[in-house]
């Protein structure tokens, strides 16, 4: 039996109605071109909608994402398996909902043993819930696969990856991944800006496993850092040839406290 899963934070990272979720999304998407190229993989931060949905909606405005996109994000909670993925139903938020590609899903789910249908890993994580009112705006029609990450062994990510492409050529899927993460938290504004490059700069080289070194070895508090080096891994089997950087700016841009800030960047790789 399919389960739907119910907003748990809508009226605290985002508007609580309909009409005003939408209207902070489509302001925040407002005057960007889609790219002509379909998207293999897109990064964006997943904090308040009044903090990084400026980041988030460039981004995802500028995304050229198929039908069904797969959503990576982190496990703040702790709860659930490792590689855990909501395999069917819907997902829910004030007056709207996105479907999940219960196919594709099972699919994954029957390569890869390491990943898992698993809800409870999902039920109180607010990364992937914050930014599924953009990709409602952009496409109420959109289906997800969510997935939240956990395992931090690189191996288990890279075959992770290697067992979802297969899976994407044998059906003959075009799919785009949508990773939600946060870059450095809680250090000084200069110092989170000097960091926050150094892990950027590799995922704009399309090299994973530096990339997740670089974040290792900096100990660089970037919450994502595992799906984005799952999504990385996938996006470089499917034939990757760009990344750019799309937007960049820290908390500090909205409240001014230089002292104590999160990053938040926004990545297009096609």
């Amino acid at each position: 039996m399919s389960f739907d899963r119910e907003p748990v934070v809508a009226g605290q990272f985002y508007a609580g109605r309909q009409d005003q979720w939408l209207a902070t999304v489509q302001s925040c998407m407002r005057g960007e071109k889609e790219n002509e190229k379909t998207t293999k993989l897109a990064m964006v931060p997943h904090a308040g909608h009044v903090f990084s949905g400026g980041v988030a909606g460039q981004t995802l405005a500028r995304a050229k994402l198929t039908d069904t996109v797969l959503l990576l994000g982190p496990n703040h909670t702790g709860m659930g398996a490792p590689m855990a993925v909501w395999p069917d139903g819907k997902w829910l938020l004030p007056g709207a909902a996105m479907d999940v590609d219960a196919e594709l899903a099972a699919a994954i789910l029957a390569a890869e043993p390491a990943l898992t249908a698993d809800r409870v890993a999902h039920l109180q994580e607010h990364s992937l819930e914050v930014i599924l009112p953009f990709l409602w705006a952009k496409n109420p029609e959109m289906r997800i696969v969510p997935i939240a990450v956990g395992d931090p062994r690189p191996h288990k990510l890279g075959g992770a990856a290697a067992k979802i492409a297969e899976v994407l050529a044998r059906l003959g899927r075009e799919v785009s991944v949508v990773v939600s993460s946060d870059m450095n938290h809680f250090a000084s504004d200069e110092k989170t800006r000097v960091i926050d490059r150094h892990a950027l700069d590799r995922i704009l080289a399309l090299d994973p496993m530096g990339f997740y070194g670089k974040v290792r070895e900096e100990n660089i508090s970037m919450c994502g850092v595992l799906p984005m080096t799952l999504g990385m891994h996938l996006a470089n089997i499917q034939g990757a040839k760009k990344a750019e950087l799309v937007a960049y700016a820290t908390s500090a841009d909205v409240n001014g406290d230089v002292s104590r800030v999160v990053g938040y960047a926004g990545i297009i790789i096609e």
